[in-house]
């Protein structure tokens, strides 16, 4: 060996037990203690009651659905200011039909602390029976009644709930779409599209139309219960039967909002009822499979919850039958609806309400006729571009794609009512077989159904977008879309919003005349007109007197006759057939009967009819003995 060789290594001497290998390996050192691990809190084995139900509230309160309700309130605000202003003393869009929707949320609150077996015989339309059924009711927002009366508390209580209904819209569609198995942006953009379309604008004072955030909500649990998605079919072991169960209660409170909505609400529901059962006689192998396709505790909750579903819907259309047959005419008839039938133009015009497309739209609306509030059904151009991109590109399948694509064909085709050849086959096919289905006189409304359907196809688009967004990131560094390309992500949603930004009016709702304070009832304001009458009504909350007047969606016929003899008011046919129906008091308003039929009233004689005639700053009040 040469000096340049190194010399060779020395085993380590190790200590040889009796038995043990010559080699063993020696034993691993202890590892070294973390020197944070002495400040830190020791884990809490078993957290007290308190602690798990304060983490289980803070988990719930962070949730990305209580995130997406607390986003769904605020947008709401903003997006129908100026309605939370002055709320005690505005309302949106006129003093028409919101004063008497306003009346009607206050009157099922009057009936809940009072005697509720008198709910469908209203204070209005005196001496008629089952007038609170004369029109669509709002009855689900009757828990809202219960507090306050009078006039200031009707106007707050309608103005907070416009904004919650545009807050349920944009929730319920958004929880639907997530439901799917759309990406948060996707369901953004469905909630924007479905609770702020330019057409509901036009639908201001019709709260009964715009809420429709029930119909999405209820179709989401319901998907959720069964463990349905669109983007990944049906998954058994997904089931929620408690989630079916929420589902079918609240497509009940949806439909007790009215039957103009809820009516077809309730048949697309029996349409996928029925499809289910189809698929199940069809595919008999599932009564062999594992897992079962719904197992019996979801089907037992189906049934509870479609009862209950069924009773409801029965139980107000007891009283909505009765309102037939105590008058016929009520029935709509073949001519009314093409009154409120639109064209396919109809659905490319935005009604005057809408920021950016109400004036330029203005040659289109009058094209459309006088009917051109409930004709005028953009649901946006933005909304269809990005749907028509979910045709070509999207987390949906092909198939969905498609049968999603025909329905909105099918919503539109039927919301054209008499426009689409005449309606047979079509809307008016519907109206001859579907029992409910001709006290519907708004073929337009359909669009709701049609807005839903746009909104789901945009979310798939919108979902692959960012999906694609995601993946061209993967080999940045870090690995996360650039801001810029995030916030691009954002565009569809605002752009959506930007198409339903109003220019509504919120005019101020006359006080209650000092008179009708203190009048006697059952009384007879003039003049009486269907818009008059509105405000008596809702005048009227203060004490829910009963009246005369009233408005609905058809005059009764001992109304009309009264306005009609009372032109002539005091004279002994007007005053003998107010005693017969038993009135107390007729009240002349001095400003609002000038220029009318019923202003002779203020100065004509009374003698020899047996009145008392009491001169007021704002009333002549005659008191029948």
């Amino acid at each position: 060996m040469n000096g340049t060789d190194a010399a060779p290594a020395k085993e380590p001497t190790t200590v040889k037990e009796p038995g043990a290998p010559r080699h063993a390996a020696p034993e691993p050192e202890p590892a070294a203690e973390d020197a944070f691990a002495r400040f830190s809190p020791a884990p809490e084995e078993n957290p007290t009651g308190f602690r798990r139900v304060l983490r289980g509230t803070r988990r719930a309160l962070v949730h990305e659905w209580a995130l997406a309700a607390y986003a769904s309130v605020v947008l709401a605000v903003l997006m129908t200011w100026p309605t939370m202003r002055y709320p005690a003393y505005t309302i949106p869009q006129d003093t028409g039909d919101p004063t008497l929707q306003a009346w009607q949320m206050a009157w099922s609150g009057h009936v809940l602390k009072t005697d509720w077996s008198q709910l469908w015989h209203s204070n209005s339309f005196y001496p008629e029976k089952y007038s609170f059924a004369f029109s669509d009711t709002l009855l689900g927002y009757a828990p809202a009644g219960l507090f306050g009366t009078g006039l200031e508390a009707a106007l707050i209580r309608y103005n907070v709930m416009y904004v919650l209904l545009h807050a349920l819209a944009f929730f319920g569609a958004y929880v639907l779409v997530r439901q799917l198995g759309s990406g948060k942006t996707g369901a953004a953009v469905a909630g924007a599209a479905f609770a702020y379309a330019p057409w509901r604008l036009a639908q201001a004072g019709h709260m009964h139309v715009m809420s429709v955030g029930g119909i999405a909500l209820a179709l989401a649990m319901l998907a959720r219960g069964h463990g349905y998605s669109l983007r990944h079919g049906y998954q058994p072991d997904k089931r929620r039967p408690g989630w079916a169960l929420a589902g079918w209660l609240v497509a009940g409170w949806q439909i007790s909002l009215g039957f103009g909505i809820g009516l077809p609400f309730a048949y697309v529901l029996a349409t996928i009822v029925l499809v289910c059962l189809v698929s199940y006689l069809i595919h008999r192998k599932w009564i062999w499979s594992e897992p079962k396709p719904f197992g019996w505790k979801l089907l037992s909750f189906d049934a509870v919850g479609g009862l209950i579903f069924a009773a409801v819907g029965g139980l107000m259309a007891l009283a909505y039958f009765k309102v037939i047959e105590l008058h016929p005419y009520a029935e709509r008839s073949d001519v009314e609806v093409g009154w409120y039938s639109p064209p396919l133009l109809g659905f490319f015009t935005s009604p005057a309400q809408s920021m950016p497309w109400g004036e330029a739209h203005t040659g289109a609306r009058e094209s459309l006729g006088w009917a051109a509030g409930e004709t005028s059904l953009l649901p946006g151009f933005v909304l269809y571009g990005l749907a028509f991109a979910g045709l070509v590109m999207s987390v949906w399948k092909l198939r969905p794609r498609l049968l999603l694509f025909g329905g909105v064909v099918l919503t539109i085709v039927l919301a054209m009512g008499t426009k689409f050849f005449g309606g047979r086959p079509g809307y008016m096919t519907l109206y001859d077989i579907l029992p409910g289905w001709s006290g519907i006189r708004t073929p337009g409304r359909l669009v709701i159904w049609t807005t839903l359907l746009l909104a789901i196809l945009a979310a798939g688009a919108v979902t692959a977008f960012v999906e694609q967004a995601r993946t061209v990131s993967v080999d940045r560094v870090p690995s996360r879309p650039h801001p810029l390309l995030r916030l691009a992500t954002l565009i569809p949603v605002v752009l959506v919003l930007m198409e339903g930004l109003n220019v509504t009016e919120h005019p101020v709702v006359p006080l209650q005349p000092a008179s009708m304070a203190t009048a006697q009832g059952p009384m007879l304001v003039l003049p009486s007109d269907p818009l008059m009458d509105m405000k008596v009504m809702v005048w009227s909350t203060d004490r829910m007197t009963p009246i005369v007047n009233g408005n609905s969606g058809f005059t009764p016929a001992t109304l009309g006759e009264i306005r009609e003899l009372c032109k002539t008011f005091p004279d002994q046919a007007s005053v003998d057939r107010l005693r017969t129906l038993g009135v107390k008091t007729v009240l002349v308003l001095r400003e609002e009967v000038k220029g009318t039929p019923y202003e002779a009233a203020l100065t004509a004689p009374a003698d020899g009819l047996g009145l008392q005639r009491t001169e007021a700053q704002d009333a002549v009040v005659f008191t029948l003995n």
